[in-house]
């Protein structure tokens, strides 16, 4: 091989550096020009038409909210879309949609007729349920007898979907009304007050929660849908792409979303029959635990109860309109006591019992709708903690609950029974059980020890009220007084009356709690 003299070496690293530096400034002039396109390129902005109702509002303080607003705010996370909102009425939309003032419009019912004027999503943003709503004080008009209604005066917005889906449920029970025309909320009010109607048809939802008006029945449902302008199939098919992207990755967040917006928090009321099974039984029998932190404890020196069972029974008792609820409370020191009660009729109902249907099967059971949702805690010595592992978990006994909860979602778990959260704080000192279950306030009492942690398991605990499979007056009664009840006000209950159990010292607590349990048996 020739050598390479100095000069020719030279020259070469002179050419190499050279064209390393053209490249440089080709590369820098490329990623300029991109980057100063990019900064000059218009925001695509999409124009939405807005009605000012549940779907897109703005509050009085100017916060934009509402159903479909959630919904576009959520898919321009993906397009990067900005929007322009422009007011509307019913009246004008459809128009100022087809001659180009807006882009899109929200909550428009499928109809092949608006396909020559429209484009439609491929799916739908939502569903639409309209229900028959009466004034809650109605001696005359019962959700279990349909035939109450015939003859009495409906509000519904004639000549519209609405009067459709009533036409088609009364040919369906048989029935025969007479429709009254309103055109707004406020007018069905007005209209209702002065006696010109005696019920009305309107969308499940928020604005009917404090107008003493209560749902008799649903009369129907449909899809509803993004309507897009003629002139832009772009936009469809992005928002297409988007809403198929948003239903593969969160599944469950339109069902959330129309929660959130269109639940109402009515007034429910009782049916004839139900009323019927009250009069003829008398007071509601309610087992529960005499030592169940938070939930039901009886003080054993003055049998003072208290828990979130005081603040259920008290708001219960008049919740459901005009017709008064009174119950007996019946106090167990177990579980099994208590399912044993109810077999055998000495109760009604359970106040707190595990919501599973497997335990329901096991009892023949029914368990009303939830009450609370208990969040449990593994409180170990462990530094790393892993609850998809083979575990030896300590847990009271006659903790009938936790160890159904285990046996169900952590069936991996070896249970070691103890008599006291002591004896199982030193079980897993000592090494004997890795972890114990508690609730988030009573294991809180372990945070200032540094030998201990608190991991919180994925699983929670569902409580509900239980009642004899097949009573289903007293399940849907109770259903009622739930539904009446502000959300999550027992959970709230729950706590505050854990944490006062706390103040009390909960090791002080717990032994006294003990001490009675042997007083009795």
């Amino acid at each position: 091989m020739k050598k390479m003299t100095m000069k020719k070496y030279v020259v070469t690293v002179c050419q190499e550096v050279k064209y390393m530096i053209v490249c440089a400034a080709l590369l820098l002039a490329f990623f300029t020009t991109v980057n100063a396109a990019e900064k000059e390129a218009p925001e695509k902005i999409i124009r939405v038409g807005t009605l000012g109702d549940t779907f897109n509002y703005v509050t009085e303080n100017g916060m934009r909210k509402g159903y479909s607003y959630e919904l576009l705010e959520t898919l321009a996370g993906y397009t990067g879309w900005k929007f322009e909102y422009v007011a509307c009425n019913w009246n004008d939309s459809i128009e100022k949609l087809q001659n180009g003032e807006i882009d899109i419009l929200g909550d428009i019912a499928y109809t092949e007729e608006r396909t020559d004027r429209m484009l439609f999503s491929d799916g739908p943003m939502g569903i639409e349920k309209y229900y028959l709503y009466a004034d809650f004080l109605s001696d005359d008009i019962s959700s279990a007898d349909f035939k109450t209604l015939n003859g009495k005066r409906i509000g519904v917005l004639i000549g519209a979907k609405p009067e459709a889906m009533l036409n088609e449920w009364e040919l369906k029970n048989g029935l025969k009304t007479i429709h009254i025309n309103i055109k707004s909320k406020e007018d069905t009010l007005a209209k209702l007050e002065n006696g010109e109607i005696d019920c009305f048809i309107s969308l499940e939802e928020p604005f009917w929660a404090d107008k003493d008006v209560s749902i008799i029945t649903r009369i129907g449902k449909s899809n509803i849908y993004f309507a897009i302008n003629k002139d832009h199939p772009e936009i469809k098919k992005e928002l297409d792409l988007v809403m198929h992207q948003l239903e593969e990755e969160r599944p469950f967040y339109m069902s959330d979303l129309y929660r959130q917006y269109f639940s109402s928090d009515y007034t429910p009321v009782l049916s004839s029959e139900e009323k019927s099974w009250l009069e003829e039984h008398g007071a509601i029998r309610m087992g529960f635990l005499a030592n169940d932190v938070g939930a039901s404890v009886m003080d054993p020196s003055s049998g003072t109860l208290t828990g979130a069972i005081t603040d259920y029974v008290q708001y219960a008792v008049e919740c459901l309109g005009k017709q008064e609820l009174t119950f007996t409370l019946m106090g167990y020191n177990s579980y099994e006591e208590e399912i044993e009660a109810l077999k055998a009729g000495e109760i009604d109902m359970i106040f707190h019992f595990y919501q599973h249907p497997n335990v329901m099967e096991k009892y023949h059971f029914a368990c009303t709708n939830t009450t609370w949702t208990y969040n449990l805690v593994a409180v170990t010595n462990k530094p790393h903690f892993n609850e998809n592992d083979e575990k030896r978990v300590a847990i009271q006994k006659d903790s009938l609950s936790f160890m159904e909860h285990i046996e169900y979602y952590y069936p991996h778990w070896k249970i070691l029974e103890y008599n006291t959260d002591k004896e199982m704080a030193e079980a897993v000192k000592s090494g004997e059980a890795d972890f114990f279950i508690s609730s988030v306030t009573l294991a809180s009492k372990y945070s200032r020890d540094p030998s201990f942690y608190s991991v919180p398991l994925l699983y929670s605990e569902k409580a509900a009220f239980a009642v004899k499979s097949g009573n289903r007056n007293l399940l849907a009664i109770l259903n009622k007084t739930l539904k009446a009840m502000p959300n999550n006000m027992l959970t709230s209950s729950l706590a505050r009356y854990e944490n006062n159990s706390r103040k009390m010292g909960c090791g002080q607590f717990l032994d006294l709690m003990s001490k009675d349990v042997r007083r009795k048996k």
